[in-house]
């Protein structure tokens, strides 16, 4: 039988990790099904999915009444649920987990977003979410701030595999290279082995369009005719280009006298992973975001319709270190229209820690509701 074009994805070296964690998919044997037809071998949750999960499913209510006996708060409760979904999810990728030897087969679970501007605070609650879980192939999310990179290096010597999310520069993905390689070293200097951990830099594709996209078309609605030709010919591309040009970092740093110490001694690369990868404008192929990164040592976290279209209509090619040089040239470009990239970047940061925190708080307010409805007299 010949294989899917997601299983040729896998063998170029990519590996497909599902962007969605609900708790049907865990028991009525939908995911089980992915990991063996569609080659998956990770899954990744933030408070936007779980926000979702909760919404639009009644596979909760049990334990939401279990829970409300024992009287847990709000939030003692939604990481109950939260950890219990992970753990669950873990346990099923735990055949990859160890056919890999810990290569791949990991489940994401992220800090709150309060926490997000906190050193202490996201160590404490990675911590502690690392603990309540309590399994080898789990990786806690902690954002790509200035903050969030201290408690990666902190998290990485304490031996909890790191996800960092929100990466949109290459200033904060070489900032988090750093601090897991620092991290590392931190954990030879205690002597602590490192050859059981993993890490992936979760750098955001798509969403750099949609913003540099929306400035561009400001700059085309007053700019002469000659120039809108120039300025359109920049839309939907900035994505691409700024991805390669980390993909491109990632290989650098991951490379020379320094990382080979580390390698000799078990240590795996942490290796990107293109979050936001599913197109936002309609007028784009449905996955150009996937087949212009694939690549070996990375990770495509792709929610379902995404996987679903790749492995109906996907070109499966090494892509990810072509046209580096182009993709330079093109930022610059960007620059040289008046775009700041920097300013794009930040700001995508800043707009995903709130965007997180308002599902955050949605998911919370809807938890209190639904307590309500299922307790006795409840409507």
């Amino acid at each position: 039988m010949p294989k899917n074009r997601l299983q040729q994805l896998h063998d170029l070296g990519q590996s497909i990790w599902l962007d969605s964690i609900d708790r049907r998919i865990l028991h009525d044997g939908e995911l089980d099904r992915r990991i063996r037809d569609d080659a998956l071998t990770g899954m990744t949750s933030n408070p936007t999915i779980f926000q979702k999960a909760l919404a639009s499913s009644n596979a909760y209510d049990e334990q939401i009444a279990e829970a409300e006996e024992r009287g847990l708060t709000t939030w003692q409760l939604f990481e109950l649920l939260e950890t219990t979904d992970v753990r669950d999810a873990c346990d099923h990728f735990a055949g990859v987990y160890s056919a890999t030897r810990g290569a791949d087969g990991y489940v994401s679970i992220e800090v709150s977003p309060a926490v997000s501007n906190s050193a202490d605070a996201s160590v404490e609650e990675a911590r502690r979410l690392w603990k309540a879980v309590n399994r080898p192939n789990l990786m806690v999310k902690v954002p790509g701030t200035v903050e969030g990179a201290v408690a990666v290096r902190r998290l990485i010597a304490e031996g909890i595999n790191v996800n960092i999310t929100l990466l949109f520069s290459l200033e904060a993905h070489a900032r988090v290279i750093e601090a897991y390689q620092a991290g590392l070293e931190d954990r030879i200097k205690a002597n602590r082995p490192i050859d059981g951990l993993a890490s992936v830099a979760s750098f955001f594709v798509s969403r750099v369009d949609t913003e540099i996209d929306k400035r561009l078309d400001a700059l085309i609605a007053r700019a002469s005719p000659a120039e809108k030709d120039r300025l359109k010919m920049l839309k939907g591309r900035a994505a691409i280009a700024n991805a390669k040009l980390a993909y491109k970092l990632f290989r650098e740093r991951f490379s020379g006298r320094r990382w080979d110490a580390l390698a000799k001694q078990g240590a795996r690369l942490q290796r990107p992973l293109w979050a936001s990868t599913s197109t936002k404008n309609p007028e784009y192929r449905d996955v150009m975001y996937v087949e212009e990164l694939i690549g070996p040592d990375t990770v495509d976290t792709m929610p379902p319709a995404t996987i679903d279209a790749f492995r109906d209509h996907g070109a499966v090619e090494k892509t990810v270190d072509r046209k580096v040089a182009a993709a330079e040239g093109l930022l610059k470009e960007v620059e040289a229209a008046g775009i700041s990239v920097k300013e794009v970047t930040d700001k995508l940061l800043a707009d995903g820690i709130a965007s997180f925190q308002k599902s955050f708080d949605e998911l919370i307010g809807g938890l209190e509701a639904k307590i309500g409805s299922l307790a006795p007299g409840g409507k």
